[in-house]
Parts: C-alpha cells; sequence; structure tokens
C-alpha cells in the first residue's frame, strides 16, 4: 500500500488489518510510522522511484492487490505528474510483475470536470489502469473532513465565516477519513466494486458553505456572520501570479494554486450530469454513519483535532 500515513491512508490501513488483510505499507525513509499502522508490515522506501518501490517495497514477493492512497502533496504540475501519474505508473508496472489482480486507487470526483494539472494527472493514471487488464477500482469521494474544518479556529476566535459569493452557489457530500478508509478496503471483496469508478459521498444531504458556516455559529452558541468574498479576487490573483510567473518561474506554481482555490471555489462536489451540466446531489451515492456537524461538534468540544495538511481550503 501506497500513502499510508496521512489521514486517509491510516484509515484505510485500519480497515484493511480489521477485516483481516495480510498488509505492507511503503513510506518515505524519512517518515515516522504512526501508531495506526499497528498490524501492517511497514518498509521503507521511495514510491516515486521505480527501483525503491521494487527492492523496498514489493522485495520479489507475491502480492494479491496494492491499495494506493498516495497523492500530490501540492497540487503544483510538476508533483502532480511525478506523483499522480508516473509514480502511479510505476506501481501499476511493480504489482502487475507482483502477481496482483486487483488495484484499488484513491482518485478524486473533481476529475470528472478537469481544469486543473493535478486532475489531468490523475485521469491520465485512470485510464492508462483500465487499460492495463488488471482488476481495478477507481474510488472518488467527495468532500474531506479536514478540508472543511479550517474556518473553525477563525470563528472560535471571533471572526466572521468566509464564503465565496453568498455560499450557496456550491455543494458536497462529506465523508470521515474512517468511512473512506472502510470502502476502500470492502473494494477488495466486494465483486459490484470490480472494474468500476466509484464516486462516493458520506451520509445525510449535500450541504453547502453558508450551511456549514451556520451550523458551526450554532454550536459555538454565537450569531452568524459572514465575509462575502468575490471569486474575482481568485481571478485576479491567478493573472498576476500567471503574469509573474513568464518572468519568475516560481510564482508559476503560485498561479496554479490560485486556479486550485478558485475551481473549488466555484464547483461543487458532487457527481456531475453530463447531459445536463449540474451537479446532481441524488445521484451521489452516500456510505458510512459519520455527518460533518457531528465531526464539527467532536472538534468543538476537544473530542477530534483538525489535521489539515496540504490540501486545506482555508
Amino acid at each position: 500500500m501506497l500513502g499510508a500515513t496521512g489521514t486517509i491512508g491510516r484509515a484505510t490501513v485500519r480497515a484493511l488489518v480489521g477485516r483481516g488483510h495480510e498488509v505492507v505499507c511503503l513510506v518515505r525513509p524519512r517518515a515516522r510510522a504512526p501508531a495506526e499502522l499497528a498490524g501492517a508490515t511497514v518498509r521503507f522506501g521511495e514510491a516515486t522511484d521505480p527501483g525503491s518501490l521494487a527492492r523496498d517495497g514489493l522485495r520479489g514477493e507475491r502480492f494479491d492487490a496494492v491499495v494506493s492512497c498516495l497523492a500530490s502533496r501540492t497540487g503544483s504540475p510538476a508533483d502532480a505528474w511525478l506523483v499522480d501519474h508516473r509514480a502511479h505508473l510505476g506501481l501499476l508496472a511493480a504489482a502487475g510483475a507482483a502477481g496482483a489482480s486487483h488495484f484499488v486507487l484513491l482518485s478524486a470526483i473533481c476529475v470528472q470536470k478537469p481544469a486543473l494539472a493535478f486532475q489531468h494527472a490523475k485521469l491520465a493514471f485512470e485510464a492508462a489502469l483500465i487499460a492495463s487488464g488488471m482488476g481495478y477500482s477507481i474510488v472518488r469521494p467527495t468532500a474531506y473532513f479536514k478540508s472543511l474544518s479550517g474556518q473553525i479556529a477563525r470563528l472560535q476566535k471571533g471572526k466572521p465565516f468566509l464564503v465565496f459569493g453568498d455560499g450557496t452557489g456550491t455543494a458536497c457530500k462529506p465523508i470521515a477519513d474512517d468511512d473512506l478508509g472502510l470502502y476502500l478496503a470492502e473494494c477488495l471483496d466486494d465483486p459490484a466494486r470490480l472494474d468500476r469508478v466509484l464516486p462516493i459521498g458520506g451520509p445525510g444531504p449535500a450541504i453547502t458553505p453558508r450551511q456549514q458556516g451556520e451550523r458551526l455559529f450554532a454550536l459555538l452558541g454565537r450569531p452568524p456572520r459572514f465575509r462575502h468574498v468575490p471569486v474575482g479576487l481568485l481571478d485576479a490573483a491567478v493573472s498576476l501570479f500567471d503574469g509573474l510567473g513568464r518572468v519568475l518561474p516560481r510564482f508559476a506554481d503560485r498561479a496554479e494554486l490560485a486556479r486550485i482555490g478558485r475551481y473549488y471555489a466555484t464547483e461543487s462536489m458532487l457527481v456531475l450530469d453530463p447531459a445536463t451540466g449540474r451537479y446532481d446531489p441524488a445521484a451521489t451515492p452516500s456510505t458510512g454513519t459519520q455527518t460533518l456537524f457531528d465531526y464539527y461538534e467532536r472538534v468543538i468540544r476537544g473530542e477530534a483535532s483538525v489535521e489539515r495538511g496540504e490540501h486545506a481550503v482555508f
């Protein structure tokens, strides 16, 4: 398994071990294996180096399946094509050589409307995986709890909740790490999930950013306060960094990060109806038992912490 040290990877390892699978995780040499990987075999190597992947990870052994929760940390074009595409091509080749017959891939629902480098990189590998002849389960989750929790600290300090536009233009069905980890693990045992692209969200109706803010203020016992941010500010940032990137290459990545921010500010994380071009909450499957609002309550009570990582929007 790759990507085991991230929050979703750790949840997936727990689910795999809990379901009786023998799990081998390849983690970076400088990483510390978290306690959540107990029950799995941890090996150290570089997932982006095919030689290390074979030598340090697979070690000439036979494997039944591979699971990847590995993803680009920044979404920058170079990182995306290295991690989301080339590293996965290396894993696919190594897995085939090791006898694996099933590849479970954590992808993203946003690839259904690609506009960003990391989305194109993910789609390119998805296509290679489908064409490879190996059995596959491509899981495309909606929004993660950690990505929608960055403003809790702002509100606790008395600041307003930031929304783009009026806060109702987008929606998602957030999914908890543990629910997603279990869904990924179940792909190995459920024939109905073999050779399929699987969009998946959490339980309950789709929710908008404004509804997220309203619930947080209610949990904090405070009247709701919103600051409306025009999407045009993100457009201006993209234009600025694009212009600077033509002269100073380091700004090109900042332009891509600004484009990522704009994408998530204007697109819903739901199944896209190709016939209408609209996002469809009813067509977005659900799984699990944990809701985002339950998680908000646990964070505010101090029973959970927000591990945001590289992909937080705020």
